[in-house]
Parts: C-alpha cells; structure tokens; sequence
C-alpha cells in the first residue's frame, strides 16, 4: 500500500472532530480541566519560593501530604521548615549552595515531616527562575513521592544484609567443616621437627586438601598428604574418607603400598559410577634408623607431585615415585615407592598442587609458578628445618595474593642438627 492519507497516516488515531460522538465527548472532558486544576491535582508536589525560601505558591497536592492549611505555610514558612532535622541540614550546606550556583538540581532525596509529625520520603527537583537582568526572582520545586521506593531500596537492603548474613554463616559451617577434615595439631616424634599448614583459597568453599602425622605400633610413625579432586560437599566427603581410610590401613598394614591400595580400592568400590571420585595421595613411614641416627622413610605414590629432599649440605632432589598412578580411578592402580634416610639437618617437604599452580601475575592463566620455580625455592632455603621451611612456604603463598586459586597443604619434617 503507498501514498496513505488523513487519519491512516497519522498512525490510525484520527482527529477529535472525526471521532464517533462518545470519544469526542470524553476527549472534550479531558479538555474542560483548567491549567490551575492540573497544578493543583498534579500527581506530584508543587511549590514556588521567593529566592529566601519563603514559600509563595504551593499546590493542593503538596498541602495534603503535609496536613497543612495553605495559610499556614504561604508567606509564613520556607521550604526547609517543611523537612526534617538531617533534611534541613542538608538543605543548608548542599542543595542550597548548589542550586544558587548551577541553577538546577534534580533527584534530590529528602523526608518532609507532616503537621502531624510523620515522615514522608520523596525526591526533590528544583530550578531557579531568573529575570531579565539575571537575577533570581524565585524557585520551582518539584517533589515526588519515593515512600515505593524507600521500601523498595529497604527491601533491597535488608535482602542484601540476609545474603551478607547467610554467606557468613556458610563461611563459618566451611572453616568447622574444613577444621574437622585435618588434625588439631602434629603430634610430637622424638627426633623430628614438624610443621604444616594449609592454605584456604576461597572460604566460599571447602578444599580438598588433606594431611596427617600420628603414631603407629613398635616405634614408628605413619604421614600422609592428598588431595581430592574439586571442591565443596562432595569433595569434603572423599577427604574425611580417604583420611580415615589411611589412618585405619595403616593400622593394618603400615607398608606404604599396602595403605594407598586398601584406600584406592575403597574409594573404587565407593564412587565408581555417575560421579566419580579421585585423588593424589603420598603416604610415608617413618622409622627411626638406631644404628646411624635420623630416620628411615618409604614413601608411596598415588599420583602425587614429588615430595622434596633438602640435605643438610644444601643440595635440594626430588624424590619421585615414577609410574604411580591416581587413587580412586582404576580397581588395581599401580603404586610406586621409594625410600630415603633423613639426616641431621635433613628436610623433607610435602605439598599439594595449588602453590605450583597459583598465577604469579594478575588476570594470568598461563604464569603459573610451576615446578622449577619451586625448586629454586627451597635451593634457596636449603640447608632449613621443617618450621622454618613451612613459615617461607607461607611467606611465599602470602606473595601470590588472589592468585592462589586452589587450596594447598604443606606438611615438612626435619632431623635436628645435634
């Protein structure tokens, strides 16, 4: 269709004289209200003051929220007798000065108090009206009803305190939680420093990370460091199993690959079919060795970053257990071991991958740490003891800040120089 005209082109709405009779009358009726009828019954507060304050013109409206008569306010008062105390103040010292100087200001929140004491929130919209000679001559102000919206921004306040509230809350469950999943403290070996500490990346969530020290039978002493794939609920009950599965393994057989096969085969059994559970565990015994002094450790591992070696002499060595394959995922992982003697001024270091995995640069996710850059680490700490090395560990992790975006545990012995 091309070339409409009349009504069709103005959008099908026609003219008041072309409309049937019942349209017309109403928008005649629509019509039949004066200008002073509108200013009067506005849906909103209007009001002119004399450059002073001094109220000389104010709307029924505005009157009617108040609970004034318009002679008790017209001649008599100022539009900040109309707020309240703070309201006055801030009329005062800022939407006063800024109006006198910009001319206009607009969204103003403020509370106007009623005759009968009662507070009314709106926003306050102003503008000076000047003369020809620049001067100002009076000041129109218009006011808005906001008690919608002060209960709205209340609402949103207090929805936001409860979210303040109930993250706080889950934070404090996280750090019990996570609390229960290590030992309250080492235990004592005679012979040995010992130290550790985890590392909590995000107390929204509770990590994976696990480690122990405590005593088995004849003299010897079983440890061990893991850490469970993700993060949360799930990952909290393969931590709390797994360590009590090591603890009770270790109590019936204490050989090394003899504990991570009882745990693989448990967590196999546990957690083979739609959500799969696994992780990387290193499990050691200690012994002390009473013909040459220090201690004998074998270690097994699952899967696991390389426990490090800081000899007395300052040398640093990995000691890896080649072939070992992750805990949990195959019903007969294979194991590897290896076994060391720690001397005095020996060290050994266990960690987790979140400190060879924490970004070094901000917004970086390809800067990791990495294994390198931890050797040259402890190269630098070497000769240490086990506190001393941890508290450097820490230092480090402190360093990384928000880059540290998993949990990492530190467990580290030491043989004490005599």
């Amino acid at each position: 269709m091309t070339g409409g005209t009349g009504h069709g082109a103005r959008g099908g709405h026609p003219p008041p004289e072309e409309r049937p009779g019942d349209d017309r009358a109403a928008f005649s009726a629509l019509l039949e209200d004066s200008v002073e009828d509108l200013y009067e019954h506005a849906p909103c507060g209007f009001l002119s003051t004399l450059p002073d304050g001094t109220i000389a013109k104010i709307n029924a409206t505005l009157l009617d929220w108040l609970g004034h008569a318009r002679d008790d306010l017209v001649g008599r008062r100022t539009f900040s007798d109309l707020l309240t105390v703070g309201g006055r103040i801030y009329h005062e010292t800022h939407f006063g000065p800024l109006l006198r100087m910009q001319g206009e200001i607009s969204g103003i929140a403020l509370e106007l108090e009623a005759a009968d004491g009662s507070r009314r929130p709106v926003l306050v919209t102003s503008t000076v009206k000047t003369g020809g000679d620049g001067q100002p001559l009076l000041i129109r102000t218009t006011v808005f009803d906001a008690r919608d919206r002060r209960a709205y921004e209340t609402e949103l306040l207090r929805a936001r305190q409860q979210a303040e509230d109930e993250r706080a809350e889950l934070m404090r469950l996280n750090a019990t939680l996570q609390r229960t999943l290590l030992p309250p403290a080492l235990v004592s070996v005679p012979g040995l420093d010992v130290a550790a500490h985890y590392h909590i990346a995000s107390p929204d969530k509770v990590g994976g990370d696990f480690y122990d020290l405590f005593p088995l039978a004849a003299g010897t002493w079983g440890l061990f460091l893991g850490d469970v794939c993700g993060k949360g609920a799930g990952a909290a009950a393969v931590t709390s199993l797994a360590r009590y599965t090591l603890r009770a393994a270790a109590v019936y057989d204490p050989e090394p690959a003899a504990v991570l096969t009882n745990l693989n085969t448990v967590l196999n059994h546990e957690y083979n079919g739609d959500d799969p559970r696994f992780c990387t565990v290193v499990f050691g015994l200690l012994t002390p060795d009473t013909d040459h002094g220090g201690f004998r450790i074998t270690l097994a591992g699952g899967g696991h970053p390389p426990a490090l070696l800081l000899r007395a002499d300052g040398s640093v060595a990995q000691l890896d257990t080649p072939g070992g394959q992750l805990i949990g995922v195959l019903p007969d992982a294979h194991i590897a071991t290896t076994t060391v003697h720690l001397e005095a001024g020996d060290t050994l270091l266990l960690h987790t991958d979140g400190l060879t995995e924490a970004h070094t640069a901000a917004n970086s996710d390809d800067d990791r740490y990495g294994d390198e850059a931890l050797l040259d680490f402890v190269h630098a700490l070497a000769p240490t003891t086990a506190t001393d090395a941890v508290a450097a560990i820490r230092e480090l992790l402190d360093t990384f800040g928000t880059g540290v975006d998993d949990d990492t545990a530190v467990l580290a012995i030491s043989v004490p120089r005599p």
